[in-house]
């Protein structure tokens, strides 16, 4: 089905396959249309549907009270019933010259493993090779299971077939539910991605700063992959801050201990012990974006600052980048998944 979108700049016509979403299918034409989590939590995608009719497959999503208006709707929940005309508040751009677009692929899962008594691990073996840029996400779904979930690769690949993967435990999370559920190896699982603009390049040619709580580590872990392959910690400081609860909620501490980059891991509900096992890493008490306030004071030069982990750690984490650090926001780069 034909899909025309009118923005602040420009106009767009794309083709929709049957029960495909709005926001996928332009993503998928090379459109950059609006969008932060992609999964109906922030309301970033909304538009205004001039013609047509739209299916909502899920009208109790978080980011529907941002579409208060006659028409709205988000884009990343409705799909097609008919040829659409919509209206979107915001500019809208051709992604920059070789971005990855994204694809609908099905993938297999495989090397599931406990990383914690709450974090599993594991890898999406893909069907076919891929690209994505360090720090990017992917929505993955499994069979039975409404709707997709947002999770950032932890490696680094371009034309690779393999994503791999951290996901918490959540209460009434449907999808950490189903893979703590069962033994899920060799199960099968729908990926649509990449997406994400937190995204690093060896040609940025700033230094690092990398602020992340739990499982936020993952992205991050792409970007030290990425930027430890170009040995660009040669030329460049890298700064790394992982905030935990406690030892026994941190993991990746052995790989961590590879990059060339400066590793904090902060622990917020206990006193720091030696930890010999890793003699590379410095631990610190406190909220990670306390320890990273006072790590970073006065070193804040030609810094671009990654952020990841749950809101209230990215909101903190975000305050003291501008107010502490008087970063601008084109030197702050997070996605918001929750």
């Amino acid at each position: 089905m034909r899909i025309q979108v009118n923005a602040r700049n420009r106009g767009y016509d794309f083709d929709a396959r049957a029960g495909e979403r709005v926001l996928y299918a332009g993503l998928a034409a090379g459109i950059d249309l609006p969008y932060e989590c992609a999964t109906g939590t922030c309301g970033t995608c909304k538009a205004k549907l001039v013609s047509g009719r739209v299916r909502d497959r899920w009208p109790g999503a978080p980011g529907r009270k941002f579409a208060r208006l006659a028409g709205e709707f988000l884009m990343c929940q409705c799909e097609a019933e008919e040829a659409l005309t919509l209206e979107v508040s915001k500019f809208v751009y051709p992604p920059e010259p070789g971005a990855c677009l994204p694809q609908v692929c099905g993938g297999t899962v495989r090397e599931v493993r406990a990383l914690t008594h709450d974090v599993i691990g594991f890898a999406l073996e893909l069907e076919r090779p891929g690209d994505f840029d360090a720090g990017q996400f992917a929505l993955l779904a499994p069979e039975g299971i409404e709707g997709y979930r947002a999770y950032s690769m932890c490696n680094y690949a371009r034309g690779g077939r393999r994503l791999d993967f951290v996901v918490k435990r959540k209460a009434d999370g449907a999808f950490s539910e189903w893979l703590f559920g069962a033994d899920r190896e060799g199960a099968r699982l729908e990926a649509f991605g990449p997406l994400g603009k937190a995204t690093f390049e060896p040609g940025l040619e700033k230094n690092l700063l990398c602020i992340a709580g739990g499982s936020g580590i993952a992205g991050m872990m792409s970007i030290l992959a990425r930027a430890d392959a170009a040995d660009y910690f040669s030329r460049h400081e890298g700064h790394v801050f992982f905030g935990v609860r406690t030892m026994k909620d941190a993991f990746f501490l052995d790989q961590l201990s590879r990059t060339k980059a400066k590793v904090t891991v902060a622990l917020s509900e206990e006193d720091v012990a030696q930890a010999s096992a890793w003699p590379k890493l410095r631990f610190e008490k406190g909220l990670v974006h306390e320890v990273a306030k006072r790590a970073m004071a006065g070193r804040y030069q030609n810094v671009r600052a990654y952020v990841a982990g749950p809101p209230p750690a990215v909101d903190a984490a975000i305050r003291v980048l501008l107010l502490d650090a008087k970063l601008t926001t084109d030197n702050i780069r997070y996605d918001k998944f929750s």
